[in-house]
């Protein structure tokens, strides 16, 4: 397993791990990632400043990835976990916890006070990960990600 920043020959692999989870997990396609249109331009998306997207490598082959970026539409100082996803053949093997601490150390390093995350109900596993890295749960959305379908929001304290 190898953790690295995303390069743009990545780009259609990310698209289909995020989409291949969406639809094994029947998870709704409609005001989620799913339907982001910076899903085919994710290297692109994360040139931006204070964004960086990450990778899980497994003998030359993607199987996850998360990254960090503004939160859209916000005063305040926060940072967004984002597009973090990983096909079931490798969840539970503890590589979430370190992806969501390569995120959090960058987004320190970047100089954000908070990191905010949106999720489904149905993502259990990921609230409880959440939680055990010291997310808690918020009573509203913040920032306007377009997320609609995602009324599970949960903050942390850098």
């Amino acid at each position: 397993m190898h953790i690295r920043e995303i390069q743009q020959s990545d780009n259609p692999e990310v698209a289909a791990v995020i989409r291949k989870v969406f639809i094994s997990d029947d998870y709704p396609k409609t005001g989620t990632a799913f339907e982001d249109p910076q899903l085919e331009y994710m290297f692109e998306t994360y040139q931006q400043p204070n964004s960086a997207y990450f990778v899980i490598e497994v003998e030359g082959r993607i199987v996850g990835g998360a990254g960090i970026g503004p939160l859209q539409n916000s005063d305040e100082n926060i940072c967004e976990l984002q597009k973090m996803y990983f096909l079931e053949e490798v969840r539970g093997k503890g590589w979430g916890t370190l992806m969501i601490q390569k995120c959090l150390e960058k987004a320190i390093a970047f100089g954000f006070e908070k990191c905010y995350l949106e999720t489904l109900p149905e993502m259990l596993s990921a609230q409880n990960l959440y939680q055990k890295v010291g997310f808690n749960y918020l009573d509203s959305a913040l920032g306007s990600t377009g997320h609609t379908s995602c009324p599970v929001w949960m903050i942390k304290v850098l």
